[in-house]
């Protein structure tokens, strides 16, 4: 709406120079006024009526209704030049005369017909208003429609969750419940049956011990109170009592005196075991673990972070310094990290490796030769899962118990638990577990890895 006024012949009463016909023009485009909008309605429409006339000295007169309240030019004369103030200078963003436009502080700025400037400062209100009133209907609508609606959805959503927790805690309680019972039987049942056993074998051995003592004082007797001669000729019966006692046998311990540990045994505990674990307010993260730089086999390259081993298919030409606690021949490394105590859990990448090795082993584990001494899973100090030709297998005291998983696990978590000598194999995604063992360790453990494929990674 604003335009610089370029052609100004202004008759000036106080200028000599200046003749009747001479007359102001407008800048081009501002011949017209705006309507106003009909939303200030009762306001804008009495108040947006002016009236322009022309003056005896060719100046043009605006008017504006006071009633509007926005502007009004009658009475308001610029103090410099006399003349009424019925242009509005954006420059400066005031109202000033034409002579100040065109011989005044304003020449050259841009300026604007009072008139033109009302009625844009009306459309920019008008919008204003418009805008406004439209987001107070979509506010209100918001809070009639959506917020109304939410909170029925919010109940409902809330009942059903409220109802799934109940009914899933009922299931599992009862789950636990008939699994205490069954195992609590099992126990008692073993523990009976061990216990019968050592009545059994109490009551034998309390009776051959008998049977000794009475042979025993039966040969002393005869050898301290039997004639020479007679004894001479007693060789049949000394024989005859010293085969009885020989033939009471030597006592001897057995697995069948001790309660089996697999009467205690239950998938459904182990899973959740290993889920509040895993999962619970007081889950154990992964501790900031490396691999040993100095265990690494020749056969693999360790990251410069010291997280990653890579199987490397040809040998080195320069074989690396020796070290005592290298491995030589098997592509195996150990873990930084010593455990003989407390909760610790880890995770390895394994998604990139067809062939490898995850575990743990006693710091004592042979690192030298070929011999099954140095190989992981294949001794008793070291415990592993294994994954070769695409089967997976638990490998300890090189007796392997193959594993049947559902699918191929990209990571691979392990759970060591010193309290209940617990080692668990898992899938960090699913925390499901693909196999557990119970051992009594009995000496510090570290994590040991062997890969003959690609890498594997320790995640932090």
């Amino acid at each position: 709406m604003t335009e610089e006024l370029t052609t100004c012949d202004l008759t000036c009463p106080s200028s000599p120079s200046a003749t009747e016909g001479n007359s102001f023009k407008k800048p081009s485009g501002m011949d017209g006024e705006q309507p106003i909008f009909s939303v200030l309605k009762g306001q804008g429409e009495a108040g947006a009526d002016t009236d322009a006339s022309t003056s005896p000295g060719g100046a043009t007169t605006t008017t504006t209704d006071t009633e509007s309240g926005i502007f009004s030019g009658e009475g308001e004369v610029c103090v410099e030049h006399e003349s009424e103030l019925d242009w509005f200078c954006g420059t400066e963003q005031k109202l000033i005369c034409s002579h100040c436009a065109i011989v005044g502080s304003c020449h050259g700025h841009t300026v604007t017909p009072l008139a033109d400037r009302v009625t844009a400062v009306r459309n920019q209100l008008v919008d204003v208003c418009e805008k406004i009133q439209l987001q107070a209907l979509r506010i209100e609508k918001f809070i009639d429609q959506t917020l109304t609606a939410k909170e029925q959805k919010l109940q409902t959503a809330a009942s059903s969750a409220r109802e799934q927790i109940l009914a899933q805690v009922s299931a599992a309680r009862e789950a636990l419940e008939e699994e205490e019972q069954r195992l609590l039987e099992q126990v008692h049942r073993e523990e009976e049956r061990v216990e019968q056993c050592l009545l059994t074998q109490r009551a034998h051995w309390s009776q051959a011990l008998a049977s000794l003592s009475q042979t025993r004082s039966g040969l002393v007797h005869m050898l301290t109170h039997t004639p020479d001669p007679q004894l001479a000729a007693s060789v049949q019966e000394i024989s005859e009592r010293v085969e009885e006692a020989e033939g009471v046998g030597e006592p001897c311990d057995t697995d069948k005196l001790n309660l089996n540990p697999d009467c205690s045994d239950s998938k459904l505990l182990r899973g959740l075991w290993a889920a509040a674990v895993l999962l619970g307010p007081n889950a154990y993260g992964s501790s900031y673990l490396k691999f040993d730089e100095r265990t690494v086999s020749p056969l693999l390259s360790l990251s410069e972070d010291f997280s990653t081993l890579t199987f490397l298919h040809k040998k080195p030409r320069q074989s690396p310094p020796y070290d005592p606690a290298r491995f030589d021949c098997w592509p195996n490394a150990l873990g930084s990290l010593s455990m003989s105590s407390g909760t610790h859990s880890w995770v390895m990448d394994v998604g990139q490796s067809a062939a490898f090795k995850v575990g743990v082993c006693y710091a004592s584990l042979e690192r030298k030769g070929s011999g099954n001494e140095a190989r992981l899973g294949n001794n008793s100090q070291s415990w592993v899962l294994s994954h070769y030709d695409g089967d997976y297998s638990f490998c300890h005291a090189g007796k392997n118990v193959p594993l049947q998983l559902v699918r191929r696990p990209e990571r691979i978590g392990l759970l060591l638990d010193f309290p209940s000598q617990t080692l668990m194999f898992y899938e960090p995604d699913s925390s499901a577990v693909l196999y557990s063992v119970t051992h009594q360790f009995k000496a510090p453990l570290v994590p040991a890895c062997a890969v003959t494929d690609r890498s594997i990674t320790i995640l932090h």
